[in-house]
């Protein structure tokens, strides 16, 4: 059984995260794994908790992934 930990940057909508959700698990599925045993669980972090670089994510003008 898989389990996927997903961290982000917080503000996804729930759409966004079902497509990505459909997607990772339909990947799953071609390998052979059953979908209902694909496991995804969402960590959304503030752009003030996430650095690098030595700057805070909130700080920098580049666009986080």
């Amino acid at each position: 059984m898989p389990v996927i930990s997903i961290e982000m940057h917080e503000g996804r909508t729930i759409a966004q995260k079902k497509q990505l959700v459909e997607g990772i698990t339909a990947e799953f599925v071609k390998i052979g794994t059953p979908a209902e045993k694909v496991t995804i669980i969402f960590r959304d972090v503030p752009k003030h908790d996430w650095a690098s670089g030595g700057k805070l994510a909130a700080e920098s003008s580049i666009r986080q992934l």
